[in-house]
């Protein structure tokens, strides 16, 4: 990205004396991922600095796992926590695929392990399974094909069975079951952030902005999505802002997500309460210069669990960008 125009991104969130200190970082970062043939993958979760400043690839789980099996880069870097960095390494076995901090984890993918799936096989045989893509690679492994939020009411319904298992999200799956006829079987799994949002927050706004528009994400309950003027992944919440024309804007998801949108959209004004994860801002410059100077806190799979990863991630990816 051109200096003057990141420099005019970073302004909508940093003072100037942080962006002096951050273009450094940002250069030398650039550097390095040319001299070390390095991509790096930002999710829209990560702060301005990381996101525009360093990313190449920037979008929401179901984009970015796409892309990560298209790089033809030695080294995947992936701005974003654990799981996103496994479903590269999943998608791009032969290649070193690098996190920035290996503890930036998920409440959510770390509320279901591999073992809590092979039981609820045990109890439901011959049920499909349906596995948010925020969880494990060894939980993929275990599922028949995988969703992220842009694309579950999708997936879930081109499944051939009147039930399916859906996991690990209850409030995805509370949403999900809105626009389907099928029974989910569910898993008290839930996101640290946007389980904090609730309908009295939205009530709050709606009285000091009247003409204000609400977009939550599907990770909420249903009362705080069903109190939204629309829901949508991360990708979806940006499209729905390009195309309205409202100027007034809460968005009920993670921080950084605003902060982006507003470089994004600077003639809009965004509102929001601004629930921060701690995971997503454990990923900062320092770190991502780090982890590709000397190439450290590899992702490492075993062969079983990618090739049976794989056949899940696959099925999603097919489905979801077949054409016709």
């Amino acid at each position: 990205m051109d200096k003057d125009i990141l420099i005019e991104k970073l302004k909508a969130t940093y003072f100037p004396e942080e962006i002096e200190i951050k273009l450094p970082l940002i250069e030398e970062i650039n550097r390095l991922k040319k001299e070390k043939n390095a991509v790096l993958l930002g999710h829209n979760y990560m702060t301005p600095d990381v996101f525009f400043g360093v990313s190449d690839i920037v979008g929401d789980s179901l984009y970015l796992s796409k892309k990560a099996a298209e790089t033809t880069a030695d080294i995947i870097l992936f701005n974003g926590v654990h799981f996103m960095a496994e479903t590269a390494k999943i998608l791009s076995p032969t290649k070193k695929v690098l996190i920035a901090d290996l503890k930036a984890g998920c409440s959510l993918a770390e509320s279901i392990t591999r073992q809590d799936v092979i039981n609820l096989k045990k109890i439901y045989p011959g049920v499909p399974v349906i596995t948010y893509v925020n969880c494990s690679a060894e939980v993929k492994a275990e599922t028949d094909i995988c969703c992220t939020s842009a694309n579950a009411v999708q997936i879930v319904n081109s499944v051939d069975s009147d039930t399916v298992i859906f996991l690990p999200d209850e409030y995805l799956a509370s949403n999900v079951a809105k626009h389907t006829n099928k029974k989910l079987i569910t898993h008290p799994g839930r996101c640290m952030v946007h389980e904090m949002y609730t309908k009295q927050d939205i009530e709050a706004i709606r009285r000091q902005f009247e003409e204000v528009v609400v977009i939550s994400h599907p990770e909420c309950n249903r009362e705080v999505v069903n109190a939204s003027d629309f829901s949508g992944s991360t990708s979806q919440m940006e499209e729905f802002i390009r195309r309205s024309s409202a100027k007034n804007i809460m968005l009920i998801t993670e921080c950084s997500m605003g902060d982006n949108l507003r470089s994004t959209f600077p003639e809009r004004h965004f509102v929001s309460t601004c629930q921060t994860c701690p995971h997503m801002k454990k990923i900062t410059l320092e770190k991502v210069r780090d982890a590709l100077l000397y190439e450290q806190y590899e992702i490492f799979l075993d062969t079983e669990i990618i090739e049976k990863a794989q056949k899940s991630v696959y099925k999603m990816l097919e489905l979801s960008f077949k054409k016709g």
